[in-house]
């Protein structure tokens, strides 16, 4: 296929086949996965040099002998005995906004899940595992969504510029923090990486790290909103909380295609791959094949094949902060659920046009006005 701006792309639907690009990175390399969809003008690089921007390969583009070693450091941080001990935190903290919001629901107020409850969650759990630049929550959000729309989107030149300019301010706090910092930025240092290489990290921590766990914990919560009798089993305890989350991340996932380069010429299900092909890994898609999935379009928590979604992606880039991602959802899925009894859905999430990433900006219900049993 083509994009919007005639680039050619060979795109991977099947699951088995998106697990094999994914799996094979000598032969599919990374290399492309922080390009910009849309190539930048002159002149918006002009203003991300002026800010001293640069992305070296660190993680998610990192094909080179840096990258266990920066992986495992990142992986360190993010071990799951770590994550296990934010449990108890994060659960009082979403019971407590769940009493407030539900509160507000019973006189008929209108609750955004979004703004109210998901966006930051994940960036305040992120910055009790590894220290964080100190800038506020806002300023955070909105750096980590202009960079997913500079480098996925669709754009048009002054709004490249307009987005360099909020990405490029922020990398210069990233750049103070990753010269002093401590915590995995100290833990990068002492290993020798260099400063663009630790600003990289925090880059990519602070975009895949939170951001895409918002958007998760909003789309989850709206699709709970018209699964009623899911939601009736999680009240008996007859269908499983983690079920449900991992028949969202196959139905819902934030994250719905990734890319890769062809390092050499390959086959690929019978079609030549010739070498320097871009592949769009459509993981989305991957996440409803019938030869993987018993009942692809149906929301089912538990059911054959709900678990192998590659929400996460497989092999040696898989998401290293999955585990995290699955405990902040479990604790909203069991806290938050009961809120979407008995509400109106009066504005759903609203995803802008992205190669990549869903970036749902609200999602508005209101409650009867009736004190709930």
């Amino acid at each position: 296929m083509s994009d919007h701006v005639g680039v050619r792309h060979l795109v991977v639907t099947r699951h088995a086949l998106v697990r094999q690009v994914l799996a094979d990175p000598v032969t599919y390399r990374p290399d492309n996965a922080l390009d910009a969809v849309t190539p930048m003008p002159v002149t918006a690089l002009r203003v991300l040099a002026g800010h001293r921007f640069r992305l070296p390969p660190t993680l998610a583009n990192n094909s080179g002998a840096s990258h266990p070693e920066i992986r495992a450091i990142v992986a360190a941080a993010l071990h799951p005995e770590l994550v296990g001990a934010q449990r108890p935190w994060l659960t009082a903290l979403v019971r407590d906004r769940v009493a407030r919001l539900g509160t507000r629901l019973d006189t008929g107020a209108p609750v955004d899940l979004y703004a109210d409850l998901a966006a930051d969650l994940p960036l305040l759990t992120l910055a009790r595992l590894v220290e964080l630049p100190d800038a506020p929550v806002g300023a955070v959000k909105e750096f980590a969504r202009a960079a997913l729309e500079l480098f996925w989107a669709p754009l048009d030149t002054d709004r490249q510029l307009a987005l360099a300019a909020e990405v490029g301010r922020f990398h210069r706090v990233l750049r103070d923090f990753a010269a002093t910092g401590g915590g995995l930025a100290g833990e990068l240092r002492a290993a020798g990486h260099p400063p663009d290489v630790v600003v990289g990290a925090l880059f990519f921590l602070l975009v895949a790290g939170q951001e895409t766990t918002s958007q998760f914990l909003t789309l989850l919560l709206h699709r709970l909103a018209g699964e009623p009798a899911v939601r009736a089993g999680l009240r008996t305890g007859d269908v499983a909380v983690a079920d449900v989350v991992e028949e969202g991340l196959r139905l819902e996932p934030p994250i719905v295609t990734w890319r890769r380069v062809a390092a050499t010429d390959s086959t690929l299900g019978g079609t030549a791959v010739p070498a320097g092909s871009s592949l769009v890994l459509w993981l989305a898609r991957a996440g409803r094949d019938p030869a993987v999935v018993e009942t692809p379009d149906e929301f089912r928590p538990g059911q054959r094949g709900s678990r192998r979604h590659l929400s996460f992606g497989a092999g040696a880039h898989r998401c290293v902060g999955d585990v995290l991602a699955r405990m902040e959802a479990a604790v909203v899925v069991a806290e938050a659920a009961p809120l979407l009894d008995g509400v109106t859905v009066v504005r759903p999430p609203w995803c802008p046009d992205n190669l990549t990433f869903r970036m749902p900006d609200a999602f508005v219900i209101r409650g009867t006005g009736l004190m709930r049993s």
